[in-house]
């Protein structure tokens, strides 16, 4: 299936789609590139709110700061930073799962996260735009609060599958 096939129907069943996703061998190749792909939509997310900001900063008696540099930051935060923390924080959840009798590999883990990630990176899109045309206010602070539920709930339905369900049944650590 396509990715983005892939992804509407975990909108709809999560488990079931990371299930299909696991049931091959584990190809690390494919569980990156959902990662890296999730992480350059969100950071394409920021740049509306980074728009604003700089010329929010240009009116202001703040020290200047230009576009390209909000930019630039954001660039090395989530397309070189945030990768590796997601794969510290699959492994913390691999290990924390382990311990309460959890089946699956660390390599389910990683792919129920990364492909969170992915699937969430739209939603971080209309968050991005609430917060560089509202600006900060109760609209941002609703669709953000939207975004993170959605992220845990999608993320602890996948981790669940990944960890203890059917699909892990035969899988070693």
């Amino acid at each position: 299936m396509a990715v983005t096939t892939n992804m509407l129907a975990s909108l709809r069943a999560p488990r079931a789609t990371l299930r299909r996703m696991l049931a091959g061998p584990p190809r690390e190749e494919r569980a990156l590139m959902l990662l890296m792909a999730g992480c350059l939509v969100i950071f394409i997310a920021q740049w509306p709110r980074l728009a604003r900001d700089a010329e929010l900063q240009k009116l202001g008696a703040e020290a200047e700061q230009p576009l390209q540099m909000l930019i630039g930051g954001t660039l090395l935060a989530w397309l070189f930073i945030m990768p590796l923390v997601f794969y510290l924080v699959a492994l913390l959840s691999h290990l924390v799962c382990k311990a309460l009798g959890g089946r699956g590999t660390a390599y389910g883990a990683r792919l129920a996260l990364f492909w969170t990630v992915l699937v969430i990176s739209p939603l971080m899109l209309l968050y991005g735009l609430t917060r560089g045309f509202i600006g900060d206010g109760a609209e941002a602070t609703l669709v953000g609060a939207i975004v993170t539920i959605a992220f845990f709930a999608h993320w602890g339905l996948c981790l669940t599958e990944a960890e203890f369900g059917p699909s892990a049944e035969g899988a070693s650590a």
